[in-house]
């Protein structure tokens, strides 16, 4: 067996060795942009494609453009290839794409739509790229060696408007990411003119809120916004556009969030679709072509489009989240900043670069000054300046001896004995050295710029205005207020129909469609068991069950499943974890808490209670002290508005009486307001509806005021009510 030499080494240690180089490497080099907007893979393309001359000349085969960036970035064909599909206008990812395009290069709101070989397609650099290269040729920026040392590259791109807030940029490092959105180019110009003026500026004044290439709409949150433009984190939601063609039944999306795909979007509808969440949908298709985007959703004719859209944007990628992270590398360290603070970077970049160049133009002139000052001392004796050339023997001396005659340098002696002989003329000096004043005006003018950042920082201004000018447009994703949009909740996917609920003596509880119920009316108990009330409701009602302890539990209509008459329902027992002798007494189906509850209580008093009282903000299942335990319950009834009742009592009176006269009240266990008066300890023993009761004259029973004894109930009365009762029991 071969002998292993293993090296012992602490964790750190590696981690200081391997891993940390490797982490910075893609921190540095790959992942995270710079403040010129661009990733070294970006920059090496761009600048590949300027030094190429495609700024201003015919496009020319991709292949081309990967072959000669390699030069610089040796990384894969591909990779080149793919980094340049993104920067042209053809797939659509910027606001302000910098590659002309000819040829299929996809979209970038398609996953599966591909892009054609770089031998098929063709690219040059478009217009707006040329601010990119301002003054490259100037010294505006740093240029270093490439990977082989055979080539110069820039630094950064001394790019004339903030480019890192302009396109989107997204990237993964190690350990870090960085995620930028998109901002109007117009915006973002107009907001920087405003920011050099004054730091203390309201940005959301100017910049109204993220735009992207693919439109859609923007739901603008005034406190999220805000966040982002601070702290450079925070996120916002994105939605697609639609229109309803209703001749056609059907919804055309036509925009997308920047953040999905429309392959992606299909396939999150069409799984709704199978696993029975949405109903109303019928077909779903991709239509996409030359004239852009669109996905037509088939739907039933019976459906409501808005509602339906309200639906896909909670459970579908229609409406997506973009999370920002603001993470920009300044001088090769990754900084999280707020849209002032990249402000500030981008102002201070751009004055360096706008200094060197001035720097760059003051040495040129100068050196050119320096000249023209050397061929005006020529100018006094013109003969003189001949006879030297021609009468020096050695052409060593020539320079040396001009340099004698005439008190010039070097510099300024070789550029004299380089005139041509046909240049030798008064007329030809004199318009040269013409130039020294003009010369000396626009050094004297560099040289107050390059020292004072107040005039490069209108040069700053005056070169904004005219890109926002030149390339501006309007905005591409639409602002909606949040106020405005519907909150989606899970409320809105619950299928609303009609249903009759049936609540038991034992406890059973059974919703029945009323399509079931229609084909199967007879009812299905437990032996001994018997409906003890019968009441109508929709399956998005909320339900308030009544129980003998003085409770009222809340559920959904819907919570319940849907039974057939030939089954028992389900037990409330179990249901709701009743007490051991709990049971359920009465049932109410609202959607509005509208009406009033009314309790009948053994000693005479009816309570009226606000149906709003049970009506709570969170969703609480159990309310305690439903209704008062002072007094034997007799009667629950909800009423939805003032009715005409009678009163029983165990003597044998009647009381006529209009709910109108008991005060309601809030206080849910309220004692009521006395309604029958007692007499010799009697009790009110039944609580009927006027039609139920049945009553030849029933103004005999009335009184002018409540509470009241009442009236015997009359002979006729009495034999009605037997005959009723009789009839009950199956006498007759």
């Amino acid at each position: 067996m071969e002998n292993i030499n293993v090296t012992e080494q602490n964790i750190t240690t590696t981690l200081e060795k391997n891993y940390m180089p490797y982490a910075m490497s893609v921190i540095i080099s790959r992942a995270i942009p710079e403040i010129d907007g661009f990733k070294p893979s970006h920059r090496k393309l761009l600048f590949t494609m300027y030094s190429m001359g495609l700024l201003t000349g015919a496009r020319t085969k991709s292949a081309n453009v990967v072959g000669q960036t390699m030069k610089l970035n040796p990384h894969g064909d591909m990779a080149i290839y793919e980094t340049l599909v993104r920067l042209t206008r053809s797939y659509g990812a910027l606001l302000h794409p910098f590659i002309d395009s000819k040829g299929n290069f996809g979209k970038q709101y398609s996953r599966d739509m591909k892009y054609a070989a770089p031998r098929y397609t063709e690219v040059k650099l478009d217009r707006i790229a040329g601010e990119l290269f301002s003054e490259l040729e100037k010294n505006a920026v740093d240029f270093v060696d490439n990977y082989d040392g055979t080539m110069k590259e820039p630094v950064l791109l001394p790019t004339t408007f903030p480019n890192i807030l302009v396109n989107p940029n997204q990237g993964i490092a190690v350990g870090m990411a960085s995620n930028i959105c998109s901002f109007n180019l117009k915006e973002i110009c107009e907001a920087v003119v405003h920011f050099i003026n004054d730091e203390n500026v309201d940005l959301t004044q100017y910049i109204k809120a993220p735009d992207f290439s693919t439109g859609g709409s923007l739901i603008y949150n005034e406190k999220e916004i805000r966040e982002i433009y601070e702290t450079g984190r925070g996120s916002f939601k994105l939605r697609a556009k639609y229109r309803y063609d209703k001749k056609n039944s059907c919804i055309e999306v036509y925009e997308i969030p920047y953040t999905t795909s429309s392959e992606a979007i299909i396939d999150a509808i069409v799984q709704l679709v199978k696993s029975g969440k949405i109903k109303d949908i019928t077909d779903i298709r991709d239509e996409t072509d030359l004239e852009g985007l669109k996905i037509t959703i088939d739907i039933k004719k019976s459906a409501d489009p808005d509602e339906l859209m309200n639906k896909l944007y909670k459970l579908t990628p229609l409406e997506d989240s973009f999370s920002c992270n603001f993470n920009i590398l300044i001088n090769g360290v990754p900084r999280v900043m707020g849209i002032k603070e990249i402000f500030r970077e981008w102002i201070n970049f751009r004055v360096n670069c706008i200094k060197r160049v001035t720097m760059f133009d003051i040495e040129n002139k100068s050196k050119k000054l320096h000249l023209l000052l050397g061929l005006q001392k020529i100018l006094l004796d013109i003969d003189k300046a001949i006879r030297i050339i021609r009468n020096t023997e050695k052409d060593s001396d020539v320079i040396p001896n001009l340099m004698k005659a005439f008190d010039i340098d070097q510099v300024q002696a070789e550029f004299v004995a380089e005139i041509k002989l046909r240049n030798l003329n008064r007329e030809y000096i004199l318009n040269r050295v013409g130039e020294i004043e003009t010369l000396q005006e626009e050094i004297a003018e560099l040289k107050s710029v390059y020292e004072s950042d107040k005039k490069i920082k209108k040069i700053i201004i005056k070169q904004l205005n005219e890109i926002a000018k030149k390339y501006g447009q309007p905005r591409k994703t639409e602002i909606v207020y949040k106020d405005l949009v519907e909150e989606i909740t899970e409320e809105h996917f619950i299928e609303e129909y009609n249903v009759k609920l049936f609540l038991t003596e034992q406890n059973y509880i059974k919703k029945i469609p009323l399509v079931s119920l229609r084909a199967n009316p007879e009812q299905k108990l437990k032996e001994g068991d018997r409906i003890i009330q019968e009441i109508d409701g929709k399956n998005k009602d909320d339900l308030l069950l009544f129980s003998n302890k003085c409770t009222v539990y809340k559920i959904k209509v819907h919570e319940l499943e849907d039974h057939k008459a030939s089954v028992l329902g389900e037990y409330l027992a179990n249901k709701l974890n009743l007490e051991e002798d709990e049971k359920i007494i009465y049932i109410v189906s609202t959607s509005d808490y509208n009406g009033y509850m009314l309790f009948s209580f053994e000693n005479g008093k009816i309570a009226k209670i606000d149906m709003a009282s049970y009506a709570t903000k969170t969703n609480r299942k159990k309310l305690v002290n439903a209704y008062s335990n002072l007094s034997r319950l007799i009667n629950i009834m909800h009423i939805d508005n003032d009715t005409n009742l009678v009163a029983y009592s165990d003597i044998g009176k009647v009381l006529v009486f209009n709910t109108s006269e008991i005060s309601s009240k809030s206080t849910r266990d309220s004692q009521g307001v006395q309604v029958l008066k007692q007499k010799n300890n009697s009790r009110m023993v039944e609580i009927k509806t006027l039609d139920e009761a049945g009553l030849t004259d029933p103004d005999y029973y009335r009184t002018k005021n409540i509470p009241a004894v009442g009236c015997y109930l009359k002979k006729e009365d009495a034999r009605k009510n037997q005959i009723e009762m009789d009839l009950g029991k199956g006498k007759l």
